[in-house]
């Protein structure tokens, strides 16, 4: 099978997916704005062909570029699973008549308004919500849907450009902060905790499932450089509050008929125990939590997604064996270099046996821009079979480890 695959070499995660495409028996013809020789070595590895093209977000020119190069080839399929790019691909996909999620199709699961309206039509419960160009409509949402609200990038993708308001003060804030987006979305705020619904599907089929859990809200650590991030994957999917999501899930992608690939959902759960809808993506979630899956079910889930592209089954089931909990963590202290790992040899020394894996920026690393990466300086996954005793982990190594810049 040959796979035109966008953006093979970013995000991070990209050439490991190239990388199961291979793996499984597929050429895979990859398209980006990197440099062959800039790509990682992993994505080179994999990769039977590769177009650069100047700008990948130029999309008349890049289809241009691509019908080019094929000189009349047409690959089996399309794939992008980097969020800016879903468009893109199913742009191509109708140009070369390549089966698959057309723009029609795609839409909603890029434009978080559409996608709402499409749920709320189906039944199922999101916020309240609106979309605004201008000052005057998101007052006008604000006024109509109430305080505390949520602004948001229409198009948008994790935390970026995404406010908490609370107040007209703090709305007058959002206005000035916002000014460079184009539309945004204007939706209720819902208190309760957060969480995800991550699938692998082939024609229609869920093949594998996953319930993710936000500690806290990705939108409170984005805002409190303190705050050492954590998302767990649960190993129990089948109690009560992990339920309702993927009965919550399950109805969402069939509203917006999504069959194939990965998905990510994100929904909340309230105190009163309401599951409600968040937004969800045609495609696998970043910030690491790919292998958080993988090491709740020593699994490889790159290889899997690569085996429902191309094959449409998984070679065998995957089962989950652990409470897996990443977390993340930012560097303290005035300099732009990374001067100690504080805490850490004591806490391997206690934990080690539970330790998945452990990834720092090395003594005398540069800095992470907090702001700008979920990642941080650092990223470390326990996992246990007892959730309690994972969570008690994972806030050990969130509360004594520190990464000391100097």
């Amino acid at each position: 099978m040959d796979i035109l695959f966008l953006s093979p070499g970013y995000p991070a995660e990209m050439p490991l997916f190239v990388r199961g495409l291979a793996d499984v028996g597929a050429r895979v013809w990859g398209v980006g704005d990197q440099a062959k020789e800039a790509l990682p070595e992993e994505a080179r590895k994999a990769l039977a062909a590769y177009l650069p093209v100047k700008d990948l977000w130029d999309e008349e020119a890049t289809i241009a570029s691509v019908l080019n190069w094929l000189g009349g080839r047409k690959p089996d399929k399309v794939e992008c699973l980097w969020e800016p790019g879903m468009i893109l691909a199913a742009k191509l996909r109708e140009r070369l008549g390549v089966a698959g999620m057309t723009v029609a199709q795609t839409i909603p699961l890029r434009d978080k308004s559409v996608m709402k309206a499409r749920l709320e039509a189906a039944g199922v419960r999101v916020p309240r919500h609106g979309r605004a160009t201008n000052e005057a409509e998101l007052r006008a949402h604000a006024a109509r849907i109430g305080f505390p609200l949520i602004v948001k990038p229409v198009a948008g993708a994790g935390s970026d450009d995404t406010y908490e308001v609370r107040d007209d003060r703090e709305l007058d804030a959002v206005l000035a902060k916002t000014r460079h987006v184009p539309e945004v979305v204007v939706e209720e705020y819902i208190e309760g905790e957060e969480h995800t619904y991550d699938t692998v599907c082939a024609g229609g089929e869920v093949l594998f499932e996953n319930v993710g859990w936000y500690r806290p809200k990705p939108l409170v650590a984005k805002l409190n450089h303190w705050i050492s991030a954590q998302a767990a994957c649960l190993k129990d999917i089948d109690a009560d509050a992990p339920r309702k999501g993927r009965e919550l899930g399950r109805k969402a992608m069939a509203a917006l008929g999504v069959v194939d690939g990965f998905t990510h959902m994100e929904w909340f759960l309230t105190a009163k125990g309401e599951a409600v809808f968040g937004e969800i993506g045609g495609r696998p979630p970043g910030s690491r939590l790919v292998h958080v899956m993988n090491y709740s079910c020593d699994a490889d889930l790159f290889r899997a997604w690569a085996e429902a592209t191309v094959r449409g089954r998984l070679s065998r089931p995957i089962a989950k064996k652990y409470n897996a909990v990443v977390v993340f963590k930012r560097a303290h202290g005035p300099g732009g270099r990374i001067r100690a790992h504080e805490g850490l040899d004591r806490l391997l020394a206690r934990h080690g046996e539970h330790v998945a894996t452990l990834e720092l920026t090395p003594v005398g690393g540069a800095r992470a821009d907090w702001k700008k990466s979920q990642v941080g300086d650092g990223w470390i996954v326990v996992r246990h079979p007892d959730l309690s005793r994972a969570l008690e982990l994972a806030d050990e190594f969130g509360s004594e480890l520190r990464i000391v810049a100097g």
